[in-house]
């Protein structure tokens, strides 16, 4: 049996090792040059945060510690506005619930090496997929000294949100997508340890937001922070000089301008890049070829769910093929069935979770809502759990958190109605008195 998986990214370097453990043979395509050894492109990190999800994978090939050796854990949001004191928001009623800061790069390498280094895997860099018969599982790709012609039992798409692989179902008329983008872009900015130590608090994720527009960082091991603008789509160009940057980080950023060094070169040279929602349907064709991660089903990042969401691909494929004695024929028709509702659960989260960083997160009234949310926690514990510690503390499914999650709150809506009528009627009963 043979399996190619295009991308070696971090959900195909993934997939590689669970595939790995199944005794199978496995080639990963690669469209770049080795990353380990390759320079990475200027402003196209992000940052991600893994949490439950990511870390239950990686447990499952005892990977976890070794990956994640350099991740930095974050408990809460650090909220700068642009006047009055920094504002801690925990991620949990306990406090002590952290998700964690990594590089994308630093990931991807640490999973490329494992994958490299198992039995039955090898890869093969700076082959771009151009033609692709799925039902016969012949490939086409384009490589420095001309294309060559590959042959598999199984592929998988595993090559991003701009997947070669879809583009070639769709050219096939085997499946149909839908991209929503965001009216927004983004773009990277640094700040560089001072004197040694973080310039910031590295326990946190940072947020600015700003009504219609927002910045995070994230820590980095070497002490650095890496930003994230995201503003409307167009916003980027409407400042042009050193003078119009500067001017607009003070009045809008004013706590950064001090820290970040390279501010106006970062933003004049780094690119913006854009955000959207993948919807693919189907994920498979013929039993033979198939999408997982975000070339199915990319998402927006403001829930920093989407590695975790594709590395819980990896762990449900898995489970199928052990369900379906490793028929792949019904494994990929099965695991679509069972991820299709939880991948579209997260990508209407993580929009939603947006508009809370960017909008609301700031608010005193969120502030409120959000202590009354972990008292509820502390005084109801198992019975009443957050969202934010379901999709991000826990394995729950994510269409699951969301029908429990309006369980909860129809719960205490009819709680609190009950309550208010017995007020109602005491103050009733008194005045007849």
């Amino acid at each position: 049996m043979k399996v190619a998986i295009v991308g070696a990214g971090l959900t195909g370097s993934l997939l590689a090792c669970f595939l790995a453990r199944r005794g199978l043979t496995v080639t990963l395509y690669e469209r770049r040059p080795d990353p380990r050894v390759a320079q990475v492109e200027r402003g196209r990190s992000i940052n991600l945060a893994i949490s439950e999800r990511g870390l239950d994978a990686l447990r499952r090939i005892d990977l976890v510690d070794e990956v994640m050796a350099d991740a930095l854990p974050m408990k809460g949001r650090m909220i700068h506005p642009v006047a009055g004191p920094l504002d801690f928001q925990a991620y949990s009623a306990s406090g002590d619930r952290a998700i964690n800061s990594i590089s994308r790069g630093v990931l991807n390498n640490a999973l490329l090496s494992a994958a490299s280094a198992a039995p039955g895997v090898s890869v093969e860099f700076e082959h771009r997929l151009v033609e692709l018969d799925s039902a016969a599982g012949q490939m086409v790709f384009a490589t420095p000294s001309g294309k060559v012609s590959v042959a598999a039992d199984v592929v998988l798409g595993a090559d991003g949100a701009g997947s070669a692989v879809r583009e070639q179902l769709l050219a096939e008329g085997i499946v149909a997508e839908n991209v929503d983008f965001l009216d927004y872009g983004y773009k990277e900015l640094w700040i560089p340890a001072a004197s040694g130590e973080f310039a910031l608090d590295p326990g946190a994720l940072h947020i600015w937001p700003r009504g219609t527009s927002m910045m995070i960082a994230l820590p980095n091991p070497d002490r650095s922070f890496t930003c994230t603008l995201f503003w409307p789509a167009g916003s980027f160009d409407a400042l042009t000089s050193t003078t119009a940057i500067e001017e607009h980080f003070r009045v809008n950023y004013p706590d950064l301008l001090p820290l970040a060094p390279d501010l106006v070169d970062d933003y004049l040279n780094n690119p913006v890049g854009v955000l959207g929602t993948v919807h693919t349907l189907p994920w498979q064709a013929h039993g033979r070829t198939a999408l997982l991660g975000d070339a199915a089903h990319a998402i927006v990042p403001f829930y920093g769910q989407g590695a975790n969401c594709a590395f819980e691909d990896v762990v449900e494929l898995d489970r199928c093929l052990d369900d379906t004695g490793g028929s792949w024929a019904r494994a990929l028709p099965l695991f679509e069935a069972r991820r299709r509702e939880n991948t579209e659960a997260i990508a209407e989260m993580a929009l939603a979770n947006f508009v809370e960083m960017r909008d609301k997160v700031a608010s005193p009234v969120f502030r409120l809502q959000k202590r009354v949310e972990h008292l509820l926690e502390r005084l109801l514990p198992g019975t009443y759990v957050s969202r934010y510690e379901l999709v991000s503390f826990s394995t729950t499914p994510y269409a699951e958190v969301q029908r429990r999650v309006q369980r909860q709150h129809q719960l205490l809506g009819a709680g609190a109605l009950a309550v208010a009528g017995a007020l109602l009627s005491l103050v009733r009963a008194r005045k007849r008195r």
